[in-house]
Parts: C-alpha cells; sequence; structure tokens
C-alpha cells in the first residue's frame, strides 16, 4: 500500500555500496569438496581482521547477501556458501540437520584456512551460524544473528508447517519465466515476496530475481524438517563470544520477540530492531545494516566470562 512505502525511509530498497550489479561475479566463485561433495561458494575482498562468514536462509543461497559482501570486501576477505541442497551445492551425502550444517561451515573455513571468523547469519542461516559458535567456538571470533531461526521454529507443530513446506517448494519449483513475472507484475511481486519483505514494490527487480534463485532447491524440504528436529535452546548460554541480533519489526516469518530471547539467553549480546522492516533487514535497508555490522565488527573484542544462569548481473543461478 502507498501510505506504508512513504514510511519506509531513505535507506529502504537503496543499494549498498559499492554497487553489488557493478561487479562480475563470475570472478568470485569458487568450487570446492566439503565430505566428497561438490559445494560452492562465493570469495572476495582481503585486509585485516578476521573475515567474516555469510550464511543464508532457508530457500537461499549466497546472493542473499549481495548487497552486503562488496561492501565488507573493501577491508575483509568475505565468504559466502551455498549451504548443502541449496544453490550450486549438492545434498550432503548425510540427512540434513542443522548440525550437519555447522560442521558443514566449520569444514568450509577450515579447508580455506580462516582461522577466526565473524559470522553473521539470516534465518536458518542464524540457527546454523549459532550451532557453529556453541559446537566450534575456537572458529567464531563474534556473532550476528539476523531474524535467526531456533526458537519458536522448534516448537511448532510439524503437521501444518510441512503440509505448509510442500506447498512452499511447489511454489518455489516456478519455471524461470514464471519467477520473472512474479518480479516484474506489481500483483505477483507482492503476493510472492510480501511474506518476506515489508515493501516489495521498493526492492531492486534485480534483487528479487537474485532472492529467486535459491527457491526449489532439494534441501528445502529436508531442511525445513530440521528445523523442527533441533532444539539448542537449552545451550545458548554456551556461546561465549560477542554477539549482535538484528531483527526486522515487521517479521512475518520470525516473530521479533525470538529477538529478545536470544538476548536473554545468550550472556553480553545486544539487539538492534529496524523499524519497518521484514525478515531481509541486509536487503531491505542495506547501507543502515552494513553501517550497524561494520561498527560491530571493528569493536575491540570482549571476552563473555561464563556466567550461565536466469541471474542478473551475471550471477551464476
Amino acid at each position: 500500500m502507498p501510505w506504508t512505502a512513504r514510511r519506509a525511509g531513505d535507506d529502504y530498497g537503496a543499494h549498498g555500496d559499492p554497487d553489488w550489479r557493478s561487479i562480475d561475479w563470475r570472478e568470485h566463485l569458487r568450487s570446492t569438496e566439503i565430505e566428497g561433495r561438490p559445494a560452492r561458494y562465493v570469495d572476495l575482498g582481503s585486509g585485516d581482521g578476521p573475515p567474516i562468514v555469510f550464511v543464508h536462509g532457508l530457500a537461499g543461497c549466497w546472493q542473499n547477501w549481495l548487497e552486503n559482501l562488496p561492501f565488507f570486501a573493501r577491508a575483509r576477505r568475505v565468504i559466502a556458501p551455498d549451504l548443502p541442497g541449496f544453490g550450486g551445492s549438492e545434498m550432503p551425502a548425510e540427512e540434513i540437520s542443522i548440525s550437519g550444517y555447522g560442521r558443514f561451515v566449520e569444514a568450509l573455513c577450515a579447508q580455506l584456512d580462516l582461522g577466526e571468523v565473524a559470522i553473521v547469519g539470516n534465518s536458518m542461516g542464524g540457527f546454523v551460524s549459532a550451532e557453529v559458535a556453541i559446537q566450534f567456538p575456537q572458529r567464531v571470533e563474534r556473532l550476528v544473528l539476523v531474524s535467526a531461526a531456533g526458537i519458536t521454529s522448534t516448537s511448532l507443530r510439524q503437521g501444518p508447517v510441512m503440509t505448509w513446506g510442500r506447498v512452499a517448494a511447489v511454489a518455489g519449483a516456478r519455471s524461470a519465466a514464471e519467477k520473472r513475472m512474479a518480479v516484474l507484475r506489481p500483483r505477483l511481486r507482492y503476493a510472492t515476496f510480501s511474506p518476506i519483505v515489508r515493501h516489495p514494490r521498493l526492492i531492486s527487480a534485480e534483487m528479487l530475481w537474485e532472492m529467486s534463485q535459491g527457491a526449489g532447491r532439494p534441501g528445502f524440504m529436508p531442511a525445513l524438517r530440521a528445523h523442527l528436529d533441533y532444539d539448542f535452546r537449552d545451550r545458548l548460554p554456551d556461546i561465549r563470544c560477542p554477539t549482535l541480533i538484528v531483527w526486522g519489526s515487521d517479521d512475518m516469518i520470525i516473530p521479533s520477540h525470538d529477538a529478545d530471547e536470544y538476548e536473554r539467553s545468550i550472556r553480553g549480546a545486544r539487539k538492534v530492531v529496524f523499524e519497518d522492516t521484514g525478515h531481509v533487514p541486509m536487503i531491505e535497508r542495506p547501507p543502515t545494516f552494513n553501517e550497524c555490522l561494520l561498527e560491530f565488527v571493528r569493536e575491540p573484542r570482549r571476552e563473555q566470562t561464563a556466567d550461565v544462569g536466469e541471474p542478473a548481473a551475471g550471477v551464476g543461478s
């Protein structure tokens, strides 16, 4: 609705700096094998400070971070993988699980000899990133949870959620022509993207097209099931690294009160809520998100104590 769009603010739908559309991403795409299975990731940038690893969410792919990777690559090495079963990464040999995804991220970091990293995860990627911090505390220098799954998602009833998932999987398997229509036609655009972004008409068609590249992949249903089968809430106090929690006030996928639970459970965690924003703040408000994340990764490290109480711009699909 136009009146909601007027409240969006100047940064809503703005592109990051530098503009991802000016980059030939094929130069930065890499392939490797993790546990004998092909895996794809993007790797760019260099500089001082721990590398930053960006982890996408359910039905996502590395392109979910297009608005952020160029900004941070100016001063850091940045890595964004396709999780197994999504994007260009094959299904894993074992059943998909959140703990298995955590091991995948750790194995990639080890293979690339990244040392300590800052890890940033959105939605399911936040669930996975927190799991990495729990399983491999020596790997994670600091943690950023962006609209992270893992709190209420573990308490949902399996039947209704899996029924929704099957419907979503069919919708995600649209042809390229159907996806293009969903991006370009206003009503379809709103119906397709309004559960994810607050103001679909203010997000560029190029960005929405890249977001759609993660849909319809074979990992979707197994990964959705993994959300329901894994509960790590009692282990969140084990996270010791500095943690930033970023949420949108109008997230229709994961309620904003989950951010409060993460903040309560992780000692010393800080929370930032972006007003008039949906499930993907890094795509909806790139300039504000990037500056917020930059401030956090530049902060001196403070140890936590153990007091537990056809894609656009030449981007591959």
